[in-house]
């Protein structure tokens, strides 16, 4: 059952399903709504997830729409004509915030009453809901706390500290901030802004979904990022509400796979580094678990090297800059292209905070993997003139040397010889034999590594 909750903003009224209201009195003198409790996941709203309705979400799209951006909706031809399918990308990483993190953090801020503002919002964030959340507060004048881990990049934490929030960093792991963040939550009496665990977030997230089928209404697939769920939670409810046949398929990193073991009945394990830190949850929500489960009609799971190919042509065939999050959706079409050839799929780049250092490295790496970096292992005599000898070779196969490092001490070459490494730029992988093959009909013996698939 939905209601009608009055809050202090412009004289805005809120319709959504029943969300958190822990400590204060709602303007107007309303009761307060049936609250939101502590629990071993973190923040679990009592009542009221399963009424979220294609009707919540438009709402919340109504009351974000003067403050988000209206994100393009566009067909990829390229990227169509590389798969074989019609390919929508939906533009979040061109959110002002450079994420759709900013859809559900505004609409649970706009749903404080005027005492909870006044208090301030408290949310543990590692980079996207953090500045969502942050932005939005100091543009509605309402105080806002966002714990971070130690380990944030440097970026994250300035970039959310400019949006006037005040930063804590405590704890190694998201886990650990967000116990923290609870308990400051409760002892100061802020309202806590979850990342997904919250109807009102949810909500928000599903208006990407609203505005991608009004511009797109053909697509009979969307392909969606999942950490916590709250985003594929929101599309999911309102896509099938619009056209029920659509298939929605969430992606996961396949090494953080939470929800597909949670929906699945797995034990894959979760560890390591992934290039999708975004959505790199170790315990899905307590309000999205049940969502996809009834909403979403697969879960796939994609490699690091999936992930930063999808990365690189992203950047490669639109220009556009998206995170290893942001582009779990192509990499899952990189895994399975024959799953989806032939259907018109849609696709949201949900975020585009990249390191830049993280960027290059993954760019670098895909070149490797297309055969056009390459470090090249050549046993050479070791005496004068070999090196020039190999460059004449490499020269005339048209190579570009890159790095070169001559290898006499740590390798099992005789005392004699010596290891000659050379990092060497070719256009492709056809290039590239023919590369080796000069060499070796020099009479080198070679040994060329690229990056791992």
């Amino acid at each position: 059952m939905s209601f009608v909750a009055r809050v202090g903003y412009s004289g805005q009224r809120i319709c959504c399903p029943a969300v958190s209201s822990t400590r204060t009195e709602r303007a107007g003198g309303e009761r307060p709504l049936e609250g939101v409790k502590e629990g071993s996941q973190g923040v679990e709203t009592a009542a009221g997830a399963s009424e979220l309705t294609l009707r919540c979400i438009q709402a919340a799209g109504e009351r974000i729409a003067d403050a988000v951006e209206r994100t393009d909706c566009d067909h990829s031809r390229t990227l169509s004509e590389l798969f074989g399918a019609e390919i929508w990308l939906k533009r979040e990483n061109l959110q002002f915030t450079g994420s759709f993190k900013e859809r559900g953090a505004l609409n649970r801020l706009l749903a404080l009453s005027d005492a909870e503002r006044r208090k301030g919002v408290i949310a543990m964030s590692a980079g996207n809901h953090a500045q969502g959340v942050a932005y939005h507060a100091q543009r509605l004048g309402i105080p806002a706390f966002i714990v971070m881990p130690e380990p944030t990049p440097t970026v994250k934490v300035e970039n959310t500290r400019g949006h006037g929030a005040q930063v804590i960093l405590e704890g190694t792991q998201l886990e650990e901030a967000a116990k923290f963040a609870f308990g400051y939550g409760r002892d100061k009496g802020l309202t806590f802004v979850h990342p997904y665990d919250d109807p009102l977030v949810i909500a928000g997230q599903g208006t990407v979904a609203t505005e991608m089928l009004s511009t797109a209404p053909d697509l009979d697939a969307l392909i969606v990022p999942i950490g916590g769920g709250g985003l594929i939670s929101g599309i999911a409810i309102a896509a099938k509400a619009i056209k029920p046949d659509i298939e929605v398929v969430g992606v996961q990193a396949r090494l953080y796979p939470s929800m597909y073991n949670a929906v699945r009945g797995t034990d894959l394990p979760m560890r390591g580094d992934t290039l999708a830190e975004g959505i790199a949850v170790k315990s899905p929500g307590q309000i999205t678990t049940p969502l996809v489960r009834k909403y979403v009609d697969d879960i796939l799971l994609v490699s690091e090297p999936q992930l930063e190919r999808a990365v690189s042509l992203l950047i490669g065939i639109e220009k556009t800059v998206v995170e290893g999050a942001g582009a779990a959706g192509l990499a899952a079409i990189i895994a399975e292209p024959e799953r989806f050839a032939g259907r018109k799929v849609g696709l949201p780049l949900c975020g585009g905070n990249i390191d830049t250092r993280l960027l290059a490295s993954v760019l670098t790496r895909e070149l490797a993997r297309q055969g056009c970096l390459t470090q090249l292992s050549i046993e050479i005599p070791d005496r004068p003139g070999q090196l020039a000898t190999v460059s004449s070779v490499l020269a005339k196969a048209e190579a570009n040397v890159v790095e070169v490092y001559h290898q006499r001490v740590f390798t099992d070459l005789p005392a004699k010889g010596a290891e000659l490494l050379v990092v060497i730029e070719t256009r492709d992988r056809a290039h590239l034999e023919r590369v080796l093959d000069a060499l070796n009909k020099s009479g080198y013996d070679v040994a060329a590594k690229g990056a791992p698939e």
